[in-house]
């Protein structure tokens, strides 16, 4: 069975171009969310295997919501997307939680090693 995936971005464009990359590699992308709050409620509805998390977002960045949905299962899977390559941001994510770190622009073999690596 193909691992489901939630996919959460502000940027409409980059929720579709990690779809693109997604659904290549044979992963079903299972729901989408454009801030850190829909990001937790789709977590509930949809119960994906592994999430992919953009930092920056608007009302609720992506840290925010990485420890509301680790409260719900301390077990989720999730990696940071960020355009900003800081140090302190990488470090944040990973502190709480985070399983990988892929950076934008990104690079299909990258995203997809990131996340083989974090489903094992």
């Amino acid at each position: 069975m193909a691992n489901r995936i939630l996919i959460v971005d502000d940027a409409a464009f980059m929720r579709m171009m990690i779809r693109d990359i997604l659904t290549k590699n044979g992963y079903e992308v299972v729901g989408e969310a454009q801030d850190g709050s829909q990001a937790i409620e789709r977590y509930k509805e949809v119960k994906p295997d592994l999430i992919t998390m953009d930092i920056t977002m608007p009302e609720m960045d992506g840290i925010a919501a990485l420890k509301e949905i680790r409260k719900i299962d301390p077990n989720v899977k999730v990696i940071m997307c960020s355009a900003m390559g800081q140090q302190a941001m990488v470090i944040d994510a990973i502190q709480a939680g985070a399983k990988d770190f892929i950076v934008k622009p990104f690079q299909a073999d990258r995203v997809i090693e990131a996340i083989k690596k974090t489903l094992g």
